[in-house]
């Protein structure tokens, strides 16, 4: 009995000598891993539990360059902390070939001001640096479509990174969509003189507008213009909706112009002035219009303040308590006040919350009441 124990513990030690020494015992393998991925992304301090659970294939692949990604990266200005938080959220990146990788690396720089502004990217956006080889001629291609349009460097590098689909794709497509909207402007009576600094303007709201097929923008405004809306208008609207025209559908405005204009009880005219006002409400669906104006009036707001002032339905139902919330304990009544100290941006409420304190603790001077004096 003694004599069997004793063999397997051998069997145990010998196994575990055959293991690579730069293995940590913390570093397990599954099955079927490659050994030196694993060990070169814990060199590295990424977290591998993270990447089995997410993205486990990456680490089964036969050929990686964990490694040079990561010597590349440095060499850009990358820190460790920040190549290790890359790796662990896109770990594909070890798959990208070094002469890939340096052929994006030269790419972006056409368009990036300097490698420092490029590693930010990759850090937001590592699936749009790290694509297929395959998509590069489209890439060069629509960077010189784009370049010759006059956009700046910076609107570019903005559409290369938070809509990578719309560069990886033939030039034409973008051609097509961009000519479209040009086009519009135009037609709703644009000035030429201005047409690039507002397709930019576009274009940097909304990338993905590039990606919506060009018969959805002419529909949708064909749709608005039969409701009533003039030319400036739509054009108004064009600009204001900032491409998310091209989300809408006209089934959908339909239905919420409908709930809009009965739940207001308003006519159709005044229903125009606050969609001008506020075009957020085309694209909200009814369901949320009706959650954000039941809460409005829960707080005691009536459907006339909302009318005068259509902006506050783009806030959510949450900020729009907390606010009133935060107003009251000024003594700030927004029953009776108006409803625009709670529209805008957190920063903008703060600004406008800050005027309100103020206000209070140091009332106007009155020459004539009464000072106060010892009794």
């Amino acid at each position: 009995m003694l004599r069997l124990i004793a063999t397997s513990l051998c069997l145990r030690c010998q196994h575990a000598t055959a293991l690579p020494l730069n293995l940590r015992p913390c570093v397990t393998l599954s099955s079927a891993e490659n050994r030196q991925t694993v060990k070169d992304l814990y060199d590295l301090s990424v977290d591998i539990q993270k990447i089995r659970k997410l993205k486990g294939w990456v680490l089964h692949q036969s050929q990686a360059y964990t490694k040079q990604v990561a010597e590349v990266l440095k060499d850009m200005g990358a820190s460790d902390s920040i190549v290790s938080q890359i790796l662990a959220v896109h770990p594909e990146a070890v798959l990208c070939h070094p002469e890939q990788m340096q052929a994006q690396r030269e790419l972006w720089m056409s368009v990036c001001p300097n490698q420092k502004d490029l590693i930010g990217i990759i850090e937001k956006f590592p699936a749009s640096f790290f694509t297929s080889s395959s998509h590069h001629d489209n890439q060069r291609n629509n960077i010189a479509y784009f370049q010759s349009l006059n956009l700046n460097k910076r609107i570019i590098t903005k559409l290369m990174a938070s809509a990578p689909q719309s560069f990886s794709r033939p030039v034409e497509q973008n051609e097509v969509m961009v000519r479209t909207l040009q086009q519009a402007y135009q037609e709703l009576g644009g000035e030429e003189a201005n047409m690039k600094i507002w397709l930019q303007k576009l274009l940097s709201q909304n990338p993905f507008v590039l990606l919506k097929p060009p018969e959805a923008l002419r529909q949708n405004l064909l749709f608005l213009r039969d409701k009533g809306f003039s030319t400036a208008e739509l054009l108004h609207l064009l600009s204001k909706l900032r491409g998310f025209v091209t989300e809408l559908d006209p089934d959908s405005m339909r239905r919420t112009l409908a709930y809009s204009q009965d739940a207001m009880g308003c006519s159709e005219a005044d229903l125009r002035d606050i969609i001008l006002n506020c075009p957020a409400v085309l694209y909200y669906p009814e369901t949320i219009l009706a959650d954000r104006i039941k809460c409005l009036l829960s707080a005691g707001i009536s459907m006339s303040q909302i009318i005068l002032t259509p902006t506050v339905l783009e806030l959510t139902t949450q900020i729009v308590m907390y606010r009133i919330q935060r107003l009251r304990a000024y003594g700030y009544d927004v029953r009776t006040g108006s409803l625009e100290v709670l529209n805008g941006t957190k920063k903008d409420f703060e600004v406008s919350y800050g005027k309100l304190k103020l206000r209070r603790e140091r009332p106007i001077f009155n020459p004539v009441a009464p000072l106060r004096g010892d009794d």
